[in-house]
């Protein structure tokens, strides 16, 4: 009787040992669960894996800062300026190199600073306000058309600048729009391909 009693017992212990899930050895079937199959285990940190240098969670203030950077009012606004800023440089440039002979008597008087600086700053200005235009209507454009596909290619460039070359050529005819947007959308297509190709 005390062998019969003693069976159930032993049954008992053995079932309240867990049995290996993984592995026969327990040493590497807890290894195993703990790095596989625990899923009570929390992380302090997740794990992402990397592909090219360290990975970093951005966290809200950056996922802020980043949707206001890539958003079409803020692309129109950086466009302007560096095109204003663009413009400005050529137009001075231009100016320096270039003076005014609208007067056929400019050359048998001579032009006091003043006058010089007068014609400098407007053709600085001059040129600074149409490049602000077109870089500001070149980058709504572009960023309309990226939003409405939902897809970053050379495409979006091409189409912006036929548009925007269209546009400007308008301002001279039907003709002059078509040979602007044609040669507009074929120079955005090589600077994209250009820049993509680096």
């Amino acid at each position: 009787m005390s062998e019969m009693s003693a069976l159930p017992n032993a049954v008992n212990n053995e079932s309240s040992v867990a049995a290996p899930r993984m592995f026969g050895d327990p040493d590497l079937d807890r290894m195993a669960m703990q790095y596989v199959g625990n899923m009570q285990h929390y992380r302090e940190n997740i794990v992402i894996p990397k592909s090219n240098g360290p990975v970093k969670i951005k966290t809200n203030e950056e996922k802020f800062i980043e949707s206001a950077v890539e958003s079409c009012g803020f692309k129109c606004t950086m466009a302007c300026v560096m095109g204003y800023g663009l413009g400005a440089a050529l137009g001075l440039f231009s100016a320096s190199v270039n003076p005014n002979m609208s007067d056929p008597f400019a050359n048998e008087k001579k032009q006091t600073a003043r006058e010089v600086f007068r014609e400098m700053r407007s053709t600085t200005h001059s040129y600074a306000k149409n490049f602000a235009l077109i870089g500001c209507v070149f980058s709504a454009v572009e960023c309309t058309i990226e939003s409405h596909r939902g897809v970053t290619d050379w495409k979006n460039g091409t189409y912006a600048g036929g548009f925007t070359g269209g546009l400007i050529g308008l301002r001279a005819g039907v003709k002059a729009g078509i040979i602007g947007g044609l040669g507009f959308a074929a120079f955005s297509t090589a600077i994209d391909y250009y820049m993509h190709s680096r």
